[in-house]
């Protein structure tokens, strides 16, 4: 079948309007109509080609919510009607790794990076679709262990948040550093990752959480996610301003930017002892974090986290429970809806850093 995708052709290119080709859904496989889909940073690192892990051309975005149209043969979990989000880490359920609860890397995702495979083409030759979703178009092909069933009473340019944003930074505060009620934490970096942590803070019972970005708009935007402290990083220096506001420094630190100077001054802001650190922004191809092994036989540590540790299809629907109790606050995250003819100005917005979640869609 044909599908309407914004394409990018190469580094540096608009995104532009093509009809590609979708593979059918084979056996174990669904199809998706994308109802709306989340623009994120790591999106907008693959079409600059700064940390582009994937061929051009290219079918950006991984934060998509839709309907699923059509079931192959074998599928036992998903039904027609579905409403659905597509997972760029997904979950057989049947693996050591998904068995465990020490992690959300599916053997089968793991299998899976290093044969990139695609449903998209384009005049016989194929289109990347971007963590092997490519939710920038009207459909998209899926394996069963790559899709999460949701409650159907949440609006599509809500959900889809949980895809990426939420589940990352939520997840990360809750799953990966278990942050425990009373603690202090610092968020590097306030997008639409960094709030998440915030709220996730909020959420887990942290006496106080720190916000450092250059973006002055981020503090009043900060403190509707609880955001308890401010600090503009252009002005002061954050790690000197955070070991004295806490007496010692943070108990956790999350850097959301994906710059590995911030991550350096996440890790020093982190209280000697026990203090933790957790990386979940994505740097630029090649750039790495530098740290003197002296600093971490002091105890501190840190830690990476992929989609905040959440198992995708047992775990990430539940952050829309959340929201539908009201514990989480994903209303004021979504700042922009535009529709998929103008996803370059979403991008536009991002990088002048005057929206948190843009949300796009053929249907708009």
């Amino acid at each position: 079948m044909k599908t309407r995708a914004m394409v990018c052709h190469a580094p540096g290119a608009p995104l532009v309007e093509e009809w590609l080709d979708l593979a059918p859904p084979g056996a174990g496989e669904v199809l998706i109509e994308i109802m709306a889909s989340g623009l994120c940073h790591t999106d907008l690192s693959q079409l600059e080609g700064v940390a582009a892990p994937y061929p051009f051309p290219i079918v950006v975005g991984h934060e998509g919510a839709g309907i699923v149209r059509e079931v192959g043969p074998g599928v036992s979990s998903i039904a027609l009607g579905d409403h659905v989000i597509p997972l760029g880490i997904g979950e057989c359920g049947t693996c050591r790794n998904c068995l465990s609860e020490k992690t959300n890397l599916c053997e089968a995702f793991l299998a899976d990076i290093t044969t990139q495979p695609t449903p998209f083409s384009l005049n016989g030759k194929p289109v990347s679709a971007y963590s092997g979703v490519g939710s920038l178009a009207q459909f998209v092909v899926m394996a069963e262990r790559n899709v999460a069933v949701i409650r159907k009473d949440v609006a599509f340019h809500v959900a889809c948040t949980a895809g990426c944003c939420v589940a990352t930074g939520v997840g990360a505060v809750m799953n990966t550093a278990h942050v425990e009620s009373g603690a202090i934490v610092a968020v590097f970096g306030l997008g639409g990752i960094g709030l998440n942590v915030v709220q996730g803070a909020r959420l887990a019972g942290a006496s106080r959480v720190i916000g450092v970005d250059i973006n002055p708009l981020r503090h009043e935007q900060g403190k509707r996610f609880g955001l308890t402290d401010f600090i503009n990083g252009a002005e002061v220096d954050a790690v000197a301003t955070i070991q004295a506001m806490t007496g010692g420094g943070a108990d956790y630190a999350f850097e959301c930017a994906g710059n590995v100077r911030l991550m350096a001054q996440a890790f020093e802001s982190t209280r000697i002892g026990w203090g933790k650190t957790v990386v979940l922004g994505v740097p630029p191809d090649g750039n790495a974090m530098q740290l003197v092994p002296f600093q971490l036989q002091l105890g501190r540590t840190v830690q990476g986290s992929f989609m905040g540790n959440i198992k995708g299809r047992s775990q990430l629907p539940g952050l829309l429970d959340h929201y539908a109790a009201g514990r989480l606050n994903l209303d004021d995250l979504v700042t922009h809806r535009l529709p998929m003819a103008a996803v370059n100005e979403g991008f536009a917005l991002m990088k002048r850093g005057e929206s948190l979640r843009t949300v796009v869609a053929f249907s708009n």
